[in-house]
């Protein structure tokens, strides 16, 4: 199992930021950001799932420009794998023929180039012997993070989230957990925009790492562009322990 980072950052500007998204394999994608635009055509054709943590726009923006791009290149529909929240935000919001067509009732509502699954919370979806765990998570709109169950290792991603308990208590029952990807998306002088938004910043994450049992490989993500730098200086004041690094385009997961 590989999951290679399409994009990790909390924006975009210039060529090395790109929004959220991981390709798992060749087929699975995690969120839809704006990395997902630098595919081939081929590699598109290939993704039959894509899950997602949340309904913000930097987490699905390219979801809608893969179907409309190669679904009438595909024999079955690409299934996209989220809560009921966040899949009736696509249905009424995104895929609802103002803002894009809805895809799941063309080119014909009995063959569609998309169609939904419902997910749950500790639900694990196994495709082709690869587990995706669904992971509690708290932000400004229903959302998760997940758990990308290989044969050796496992990796937790967190998504987009604020101070959750609920996230560590399942964090660490996973097992072979080797590799941590969490969010601090601002620096500490943000921290009251952090807590607003429901991110966080060094502060906070230093209290959630806190919680954690067990010691895997710690990468950090969604990055607020402009910040960079001091976010991760701070990170290294506060955790540096734990030894944080910063996610990175292209960078590969084996598990």
């Amino acid at each position: 199992m590989k999951v290679r980072i399409l994009g990790c950052s909390g924006g975009i500007g210039g060529r090395h930021l790109r929004t959220t998204s991981m390709l798992v394999d060749n087929d699975v994608l995690i969120d839809a950001g704006t990395g997902v635009g630098d595919l081939s055509i081929a590699e598109l054709v290939l993704i039959d799932h894509v899950f997602l943590t949340h309904s913000h726009l930097d987490h699905i923006c390219c979801l809608p420009f893969i179907v409309d791009t190669v679904g009438e290149m595909r024999d079955k529909p690409l299934t996209v794998h989220a809560t009921d929240a966040t899949l009736e935000i696509l249905r009424s919001h995104l895929f609802n023929w103002s803002i894009w067509p809805d895809f799941t009732e063309i080119p014909k509502p009995e063959e569609p180039f998309l169609r939904y699954e419902p997910i749950k919370l500790g639900q694990v979806v196994n495709i082709n012997q690869r587990g995706f765990r669904v992971l509690p998570a708290r932000h400004t709109v229903p959302a998760v993070g997940y758990a990308l169950e290989g044969p050796n290792h496992t990796l937790a991603f967190s998504g987009d989230t604020t101070t959750c308990d609920e996230f560590w208590h399942a964090v660490n029952r996973l097992p072979r957990l080797r590799y941590l990807v969490i969010e601090t998306a601002f620096s500490n002088r943000e921290k009251m925009l952090a807590i607003a938004s429901k991110h966080l910043c060094p502060d906070m994450l230093k209290e959630e790492l806190a919680k954690m049992r067990g010691d895997p490989e710690i990468f950090i993500t969604h990055l607020k562009p402009g910040q960079i730098e001091l976010t991760m200086r701070e990170l290294a004041e506060c955790v540096g322990d734990y030894k944080p690094r910063m996610l990175q385009n292209n960078q590969v997961f084996e598990l």
